[in-house]
């Protein structure tokens, strides 16, 4: 099976409408980080075919439970690689997409993958979460494998606009991490997802801020 054939089983078994060319899109951004991988270690899988089912595919799995609006102001915390923000990016074009990590490397990377592909709806920001000023407030933060939940509730929760949310993309339902949850945050949906391809248990965690 060719990458491109793997691709479009991927996203028809997660029942996601992605045409033709939004598919050459997703199958570019493979390749530039395939490319930048060789010299920037933005992940540990090398081969294409698991770049695509590790990766990819499971960043677009979190689609059908991101709220279902023509646009959105989304910001990918640890972006690293531009894991899920890109992928998300380039199958919802009219959402606005920020790329937040800390590494130059890596926003290096970033920036060049925006240019090149290219994704007008992509800003790119070099700094450390907790830290970041953005101009304006987000509806959605998401990050994939980046700390325990109450870590990332703290270094982001002041990233969200009224009414906004908090998506932690994990591996094993994280029971320990819920029940270890400060006052203030409260779990709104738990979803397990169903990666094509994957084995290894993922998960989805929705998570409110109260405010007093």
């Amino acid at each position: 099976m060719t990458l491109g054939e793997a691709l479009a089983a991927g996203v028809a078994a997660l029942g996601l409408g992605v045409d033709d060319a939004i598919q050459a899109r997703l199958l570019a951004y493979l390749t530039l980080l395939e490319k930048w991988n060789r010299t920037h270690n933005l992940t540990s899988i090398r081969n294409p075919l698991g770049m695509l089912r590790d990766h990819l595919l499971d960043s677009l799995a979190v689609l059908p439970y991101l709220p279902d609006r023509p646009s959105l102001r989304l910001i990918d915390v640890g972006s690293g690689g531009g894991l899920p923000g890109v992928p998300l990016a380039i199958v919802r074009s009219r959402w606005q997409v920020t790329l937040l990590d800390s590494n130059q490397k890596k926003s290096a990377f970033l920036r060049q993958l925006a240019a090149e592909l290219p994704l007008s709806n992509v800003e790119v920001a070099t700094a450390r979460a907790e830290s970041f000023a953005p101009a304006k407030l987000f509806e959605v933060a998401i990050a994939r494998a980046l700390s325990d939940l109450a870590q990332f509730a703290a270094w982001a929760a002041h990233l969200l606009a009224p009414g906004g949310r908090l998506f932690a993309m994990k591996g094993a339902y994280p029971r320990e991490e819920i029940a270890a949850l400060p006052q203030g945050i409260r779990i709104a949906a738990t979803h397990k997802l169903a990666v094509p391809g994957l084995a290894a248990e993922r998960h989805l965690v929705i998570m409110e801020v109260r405010t007093a």
